[in-house]
């Protein structure tokens, strides 16, 4: 994917990279789009077991850690996964990746993240402003995400929570120093 892009890509192309003959690829997959759709839900059924933890998350939580100037462990957990995944997430979320991929990614984390800190009384709010500001707040965490992973996750797990803490509660006209 990173050279070609994965429409470029054949089924060959994988095996012979892979050292694979193609029926062992083809016993284990119907064709390269179900191969690509398998390592996607593998990641995302991991961020899913993150999504546990997200549950006990409150503001107060955050505002706690944030006073002591320490990273939510949480997050911190959500950067390392995400640096294993590296490689393959530079690939997908590339301009050669699945366009798809990066609104599942979205969704599987970043608005959950959101609407797990929000207060009680709009975590299952259905006004429009409410699900506008969780899509506007999950759509930029993704993009840090992003970020991150195309400038070669040189930051630490620990530093990454430190800035997704500080970009919860930075406010207009702040000082944008961490």
């Amino acid at each position: 994917m990173e050279e070609r892009g994965f429409d470029a890509l054949s089924v060959g192309d994988l095996c012979a990279r892979a050292d694979l003959n193609r029926g062992t690829f083809y016993n284990h997959f119907r064709d390269k789009d179900a191969l690509l759709a398998a390592l996607e839900d593998e990641v995302v059924a991991d961020l899913d077991r993150l999504q546990e933890r997200m549950q006990d998350l409150t503001v107060r939580k955050l505002l706690g850690y944030r006073a002591r100037k320490r990273p939510l462990p949480l997050l911190v957990d959500l950067f390392d996964y995400l640096r294993e995944q590296g490689d393959f997430l530079h690939a997908v979320l590339g301009p050669g990746g699945d366009v798809r991929f990066g609104p599942r990614l979205r969704d599987a984390v970043c608005t959950n993240l959101i609407q797990s800190i929000l207060h009680e009384r709009y975590r299952n709010n259905p006004e429009p402003f409410v699900q506008y500001y969780v899509a506007f707040f999950a759509s930029a965490y993704l993009g840090v995400i992003q970020r991150w992973i195309e400038t070669g996750m040189r930051e630490s797990s620990e530093e990454m929570a430190l800035i997704a803490m500080r970009l919860f509660f930075i406010k207009p006209g702040e000082s944008i120093t961490l």
